[in-house]
């Protein structure tokens, strides 16, 4: 295995990884998120009602007055904070209809983002993304960046 040529890629759960050791590890070649989750977690337990971010709403729903601390705790999970220190070059990908990651959570994790980086929009998708074409997408980043 050559170790300059590791790339990390996923979706959803996978995406939100894929940053995540993207920003722990400075010798990732290329990272491939899509429909990235756990991005801008605050942000989305305020504008979703869809789970699981609601399981964080309905925590604070009875632990009234906690929610600077269960934010502050989540931060340390968030895309956001990694993509922050992320310098491989990225391909994101988000469904502009998703309610599981809101494509304002993952444009969060996209602006943040420290490395090179390009988005793909899918206008008429929710959590689906792209499906195959995301895979195909990736594919083709990856044969650019790496040959």
């Amino acid at each position: 295995m050559d170790p300059a040529r590791i790339a990390v890629q996923g979706g959803s759960q996978g995406g939100g990884m894929a940053l995540a050791v993207a920003g722990l590890r400075d010798d990732v070649a290329a990272v491939s998120a899509y429909v990235p989750f756990l991005c801008d977690i605050e942000r989305a337990t305020h504008i979703t009602d869809a789970y699981p971010y609601h399981e964080v709403v309905d925590y604070l729903r009875t632990h009234r007055g906690r929610g600077e601390d269960v934010h502050a705790v989540l931060r340390y999970f968030d895309g956001v904070a990694f993509s922050r220190r992320a310098t491989a070059p990225a391909r994101f990908s988000v469904g502009l209809m998703d309610a599981t990651c809101p494509p304002s959570t993952v444009y969060g994790a996209f602006n943040s983002y420290a490395g090179e980086k390009e988005i793909v929009e899918w206008e008429y998708n929710g959590h689906d993304g792209g499906g195959i074409d995301d895979e195909l997408g990736t594919l083709a980043f990856l044969r650019r960046r790496m040959g």
